[in-house]
């Protein structure tokens, strides 16, 4: 074989292990699913194959206010995400100096703990005769006997505290790369910080922006450990329904369907934040390119 043919087929051969994972690992499964979810019948009968697309139609009416909750949670804790991250990543990369590994080491480490005993940390911490409890209720915020666990807000806090990592590290990482000289030409020209960052660090931030909402928002619209620990039934979120569809009243053509169905919700709302955001600061090539 010419010395060119293999060189020219070397970039095929490199991609065939992830090719191949990829389909035992996923596209087989997936192709599972989409049989799975065109079935009917029942775990005593057993799941026969017969097409049966009105899955999909009854699994969304029954369930489209579990569907709702889960993207106004995700919304909700993206924003929380987004409004605390994005100082805390501007601190490290701008102000951090010789901490900034330290800093970054602090946003990294609750990851070393699995994410269940994380969400199980907030349970104790929002219960009724924790500190936060008695600190709010002294000041007047939580009522007497008003609670913060099992509640939408303990939920929503649960969600940002466990995806925030997911948050800061893009921010981080855009920020860190914008040049310094740009920052210097922009207070030459503007003067006043408040512009500056506005005008030059804030546009050039938004690939770490637009990567951090979607890294944060995709999978805290599927959690259920969050609304499972820290909520009631009022709270279960889409996740939570798949989970029992599964695991507890095993209707795997149910399941399948609103997994499917999430997994195109997803699909949709990621095209349009990027129609609205623009390829380039999907990709993260916008600051590349200025």
């Amino acid at each position: 074989m010419p010395a060119r043919l293999k060189k020219a087929g070397l970039p095929y051969l490199l991609l065939l292990p992830g090719l191949g994972w990829l389909a035992v690992f996923f596209v087989v499964p997936l192709v599972i699913m989409a049989l799975e979810s065109l079935k009917s019948g029942t775990i005593d009968t057993g799941f026969t194959l017969t097409w049966e697309f009105s899955n999909y139609s009854e699994a969304l009416s029954d369930y489209n206010e579990q569907f709702l909750r889960s993207f106004k949670y995700a919304g909700l804790a993206t924003i929380f995400a987004l409004l605390i991250g994005y100082p805390l990543a501007y601190v490290i990369a701008f102000r951090g100096g010789k901490f900034r590994n330290a800093l970054l080491l602090a946003v990294i480490v609750p990851f070393f703990i699995t994410y269940l005993i994380r969400t199980l940390s907030w349970e104790t911490i929002l219960s009724d005769s924790g500190l936060v409890v008695d600190v709010l209720q002294t000041i007047g915020i939580v009522s007497e006997n008003g609670r913060l666990l099992d509640t939408t807000a303990s939920v929503v806090a649960g969600i940002t505290y466990n995806f925030l990592p997911f948050m800061i590290l893009p921010l981080y990482a855009s920020l860190e790369r914008i040049d310094a000289r740009l920052l210097e030409a922009g207070y030459d020209l503007y003067g006043r910080r408040r512009d500056v960052f506005f005008r030059v660090t804030l546009p050039l931030s938004m690939p770490g922006v637009v990567a951090g909402t979607l890294l944060t928002f995709i999978p805290a619209a599927g959690d259920f450990i969050n609304a499972e620990l820290l909520g009631t039934p009022r709270q279960y979120m889409i996740g939570n329904v798949i989970q029992s569809r599964y695991l507890e009243v095993a209707d795997y053509p149910t399941a399948a369907a609103l997994s499917f169905l999430l997994m195109g919700f997803m699909l949709i709302i990621v095209l349009i934040w990027a129609r609205i955001a623009g390829t380039e600061a999907l990709l993260g090539t916008e600051g590349e390119r200025r």
